[in-house]
């Protein structure tokens, strides 16, 4: 309903009655409706095309008037693996941000990185599952190291590298020194 009012009018109202102008607002939409389309596997010995699959869905899933109101829809394509990568990144910089106060430092080798791209990242979910995977596997034990380990009262470093075992990651802590 807000979002008919910002297309049919191009103004906002907030309970108290003050009104936000929209006129020149850019508003992006996601959905994903047809993404179950777009995800199925091909039958026979040639790749299958379903993109118009999903265009087909949104049609089915959103009336004329409001299609009509919309000045593109566009489809996206899986995540190449530099730009996972880029998200593992993005995530570590934060962790690495909220460690700044303890005087922590943490440092992910190459092969770790490769690790997390592997499992945080998955075709039909996109990089939802990074977030999760980088909490189980990193946060958690490294709050363990941080509340009542090695790094409880001192500032150092944690290399994060794959387990011998290959299925998970290894924290080792290193002091200052």
């Amino acid at each position: 309903n807000l979002l008919l009012q910002v297309m049919d009018h191009g103004t906002l109202t907030d309970n108290n009655g003050r009104k936000a102008d929209c006129r020149n607002t850019v508003i992006i939409m996601t959905t994903n409706a047809g993404a179950e389309m777009l995800s199925r596997r091909s039958i026979g010995f040639t790749e299958q095309d379903t993109s118009s699959d999903g265009l087909e869905a949104v049609r089915r899933m959103f009336t004329p008037e409001f299609r009509n109101r919309l000045d593109a829809i566009i489809q996206f394509a899986p995540l190449v693996p530099e730009v996972v990568r880029s998200v593992v990144r993005k995530f570590l910089d934060e962790l690495q941000a909220q460690l700044a106060g303890r005087k922590v430092q943490i440092e992910v080798d190459e092969a770790a990185e490769e690790w997390l791209v592997a499992r945080g990242y998955d075709e039909k979910m996109g990089a939802r599952p990074m977030a999760r995977v980088i909490q189980e596997h990193i946060k958690k034990p490294l709050a363990e190291i941080l509340l009542f380990g090695e790094l409880e009262h001192r500032p150092g470093t944690v290399r994060v590298s794959v387990g011998e075992d290959g299925l998970g990651l290894a924290l080792q802590v290193e002091p200052p020194g």
